[in-house]
Parts: C-alpha cells; structure tokens; sequence
C-alpha cells in the first residue's frame, strides 16, 4: 500500500504545466483557497466526475448481470426472488471502481489530456491523429495496467496479476481499440481540454459492460 500511496501522491504532485503557465495559474488563483507545496491544485471536479461515471458503469454492469442471471431462473420465479436477485449489489465491488477513478483515473487522464495539449497544441489533422494514436498506445494499456491491479490489490490476489495480464490484458486492449478509436477522434477534436475527462468517463460507462466483466472473470 506505501508503494500506491507513493504513486498516488507522486501523480497528484506532478503538473505537466511550464513554469510560466503554472505562476499565471497561481496569480489568478488570489484567494480562492490553499494549495498544495507547489501551488499544485488536485483535479477535485475531474477526480469526482471519473468516479461517479465509473460507480454509474459498475453499477449499470451489476444490474444488468444480475438480471440476466434472475431471467435464467425461468418464468417460476416469485418477485421476491427476483428483487433478491436485483438488490444483491457488490458494494465493495462498486467502491473499487469508484475509488479507482477518482485516485487515478480522473487525475491521470486529466494530467494526460494537459499533457497532450500542451505539446500539441494545434488543431491540425495531423496532431489529431497523433493525439489519438497517444491515447491508444499509452493511455490504453496503462488503464488496463492500473485497473487489473487496483482490482485485484483490493481481492488481496496481487500473485493471480500476472496470469491475469497475460490471459485478459492483449484482448481487453483489442476489444478496446473499437470503441476507442471513435470516442477518442471526437474527444480530441470536438470536446475542449476542459471536458475531456468527463466525455472520456461518458464512454467509460459503457466500455464498463466489458470490462468489469473482464475484471471479475
């Protein structure tokens, strides 16, 4: 866990912002409330925005499996058994996903999303495809990366990660590119730096059908 804490803290801490930019950011910033050692802000609103939108696709996940799994018991089943079946939530389940967006997927994304924009900042074709060819070979499989071992740190079976990786990451990855690809060319193109974690998080909802499946196979 100190190992995590490090790496929480380390990302919080980082700000892809040049010097310049980031004493401008203090100056405006006057009075509207303390900061961090280096005047670093938390991404509070994106942190929160990741990790309700991950809680709202787990929870979507878990109904939706759940009502499946109550269909498979036939036309005999009392409406007892089936709100047994709905109402059965995996709350712990639900807090892994949402803590997971808010330590890193809503401060790692939005830091990321910055980082892009920053070194490429024009709206040319080109930059838009470099842009989207970024997120898929490096934001991609470090959300697969960090998701499969918060999951599986929170299941305390760290030394299950490895066969993990290797039997679910490669098609996860995959299946993700077909939903990514699109998603990315409009978040990148149509959606401002302000916004993207948020559209991003929008599209997690349904990516969470597949991948909390994926996560809890």
């Amino acid at each position: 866990m100190d190992a995590i804490g490090s790496g929480c803290w380390g990302l919080w801490k980082w700000n892809p912002l040049p010097q310049s930019r980031r004493r401008r950011v203090r100056r405006n910033s006057g009075s509207a409330g303390a900061t961090g050692g280096g005047g670093y802000r938390f991404p509070v609103k994106q942190a929160v925005t990741a990790a309700s939108l991950a809680l709202t696709g787990d929870t979507i996940a878990q109904l939706s499996n759940r009502w499946t799994k109550a269909k498979e018991g036939g036309d005999n089943m009392s409406q007892d058994e089936l709100w047994s079946h709905l109402s059965d939530h995996d709350w712990l389940r639900a807090l892994r996903m949402a803590s997971y967006g808010f330590l890193w997927y809503g401060p790692g994304s939005y830091a990321w999303y910055q980082c892009l924009d920053h070194f490429l900042p024009k709206p040319t074709v080109q930059n838009l495809m470099l842009k989207v060819l970024l997120n898929q070979i490096v934001l991609g499989p470090c959300v697969i990366g960090v998701v499969f071992a918060w999951n599986n740190l929170w299941q305390r079976r760290l030394s299950e990660l490895p066969e993990k990786y290797r039997r679910d990451a490669l098609p996860t990855l995959l299946y993700g590119f077909r939903f990514w690809i699109p998603v990315s060319v409009l978040n990148f193109w149509v959606v401002p730096l302000h916004a993207r974690v948020a559209f991003m998080s929008m599209g997690s909802i349904f990516w969470n059908f597949y991948l909390s499946s994926t996560m809890t196979k």
